[in-house]
């Protein structure tokens, strides 16, 4: 039955929990806009993108935002029932700590399963769209924005230069334009002024201009007799296709990651590459062995000889005549033999990187949830010891061990990338080295342990600077003496 108790810390416990998940997941977010802002700015991008766009991240990063909030959450929580003697109360009434906390466990197992479920479920379709959706913002060209004085060289076949803009950006002067193409030399256009504007459907980008002329030379290459044309005109009309600077739609199975794979597609891609060595050694034995020509005598089953072979010198086994056309089929058989074994070693090592990257997303499934409560584990007894609420105390001790568990996710990932150990070990580092800690920590917080309390240092460091003084005092009167 669920007691006055329970409700009481689940009530303390949720505000934090979901104030700490917000600001969490806001921050990872905008940690994936500062990488690629450069990506971004400048692409005239709609809003309905803009808003796609934050929608997939944020959805991206919910299982890594989940073990931090709830870091967080249990140390502000137990901190805050701590500093104002609850937590003293409630053990003064027999209740022990393991009882005050399981409520929050249960809450933190809960999160555990929908963690999973999102890292299983939803991250792998989010991770599809979300590269999708980058590559065709990232290959899309910036907007037009042709600045005074620039050469503006994005439209395909064009380079164009405004010597003046009026304020409403219509209105240009000085105007130049520079036709690429496969001629004697670029065609090109100067005018006085014109205005530049974009169609109603958006799909070209007119300038109408006026008092110009237009250069173009006609002729074959590597010749004199060519065709010089200079055309005058009051106005003219210029128009440029905007297509390239469209954001096009690319389809999602033009990418493939093992991210975006579920556990049952990641077991199955796993056990395609789990035979790779059988499949490497049948491949050679039917590459290599036809141009070793004494391993087709491997099992004829000849009977040893005890006779010994008589002594001869190599140079005397083949006249001079076939000594060079002899060392030269061997020189083609080894350049081959070593042709085709340098090609299976490549493929082996890309089927091998594969697999090991499948085995870090299929562990990684379930590392992120077991994660949720191991910093729970962490982040609850840690909060009863130190026994300080409020945002400081708490927020510097969630971002020491979570910094602690994102670094030691990332060295175990990249030593499973390197071959220095198996996907086993170096995704569940974090969990090997902070489920420990978290022993420790709940030993400590159930027998009211001053871990943290710095009168407690003090007290005790106060003989250790009595016998210090004693000692350097006595080695004076010594030294007077």
């Amino acid at each position: 039955m669920i007691k006055k108790l329970d409700i009481l810390i689940i009530r303390s416990f949720i505000g934090p929990f979901i104030a700490a998940f917000a600001i969490s997941l806001f921050v990872l977010t905008m940690q994936f806009f500062w990488l690629y802002i450069d990506d971004l700015v400048g692409k005239g991008l709609d809003l309905i993108t803009v808003l796609k766009l934050i929608g997939l991240v944020a959805l991206f990063w919910v299982p890594m935002a989940l073990p931090l909030a709830l870091l967080f959450s249990s140390i502000m929580t137990f901190g805050n029932l701590g500093e104002k003697f609850e937590l003293v109360a409630i053990k003064a009434a027999g209740i022990s700590l393991i009882r005050f906390m399981r409520p929050l466990l249960v809450f933190t197992i809960f999160v555990c399963g929908i963690a999973f479920l999102f890292a299983n479920n939803i991250i792998p379709v989010t991770q599809l769209k979300l590269s999708a959706l980058k590559y065709d913002i990232i290959v899309s060209k910036p907007s037009i924005d042709i600045k005074e004085g620039v050469f503006y060289d994005k439209i395909d076949g064009f380079v164009i230069k405004l010597g003046k803009k009026e304020k409403n950006d219509s209105i240009i002067h000085d105007v130049v334009i520079f036709e690429k193409g496969y001629y004697l030399q670029d065609n090109m256009m100067v005018a006085e002024s014109g205005v530049m504007r974009v169609s109603k459907d958006k799909q070209f980008l007119e300038f109408i201009l006026k008092n110009g002329w237009r250069y173009q030379e006609k002729g074959p290459r590597g010749e004199l007799n060519t065709e010089f044309t200079r055309m005058g005109f009051k106005e003219y009309k210029k128009v440029f296709d905007l297509k390239s600077f469209q954001m096009n739609k690319t389809e999602d199975s033009a990418f493939y990651d093992p991210k975006m794979l579920s556990l049952r597609q990641l077991n199955v891609a796993i056990d395609s590459l789990d035979h790779i060595d059988t499949f490497y050694l049948k491949k050679s034995n039917l590459e290599v062995s036809p141009y070793l020509r004494f391993a087709r005598f491997a099992d004829t089953g000849w009977v040893q000889v005890k006779q010994p072979l008589p002594k001869v010198q190599p140079g005397k086994l083949f006249p001079d005549s076939l000594k060079q056309e002899l060392l030269d089929a061997a020189s083609n058989q080894l350049a081959t033999v070593k042709g085709s074994v340098s090609v299976m070693a490549e493929d082996y090592k890309t089927k091998y990187l594969s697999m090991q990257l499948h085995e870090i997303e299929w562990h990684k499934k379930f590392t992120l949830s077991v994660a949720c409560l191991v910093m729970f584990l962490i982040g609850a007894p840690l909060g009863s010891i130190i026994r300080k609420g409020g945002l400081g105390t708490p927020l510097v001790f969630a971002i020491v061990f979570f910094v602690l568990f994102h670094l030691l996710n990332t060295f175990g990932e990249k030593f499973v990338r390197s071959g220095q150990t198996n996907a086993l070990v170096g995704m569940w580092l974090s969990t090997f080295i902070l489920v420990p800690v978290s022993a420790f920590l709940i030993y400590k917080a159930m027998h009211d342990s001053q871990l943290f309390n710095q009168e407690f240092y003090y007290r005790n460091f106060k003989g250790l600077r009595k016998l210090l003084a004693n000692f350097k005092k006595k080695n004076s009167h010594e030294k007077s003496l």
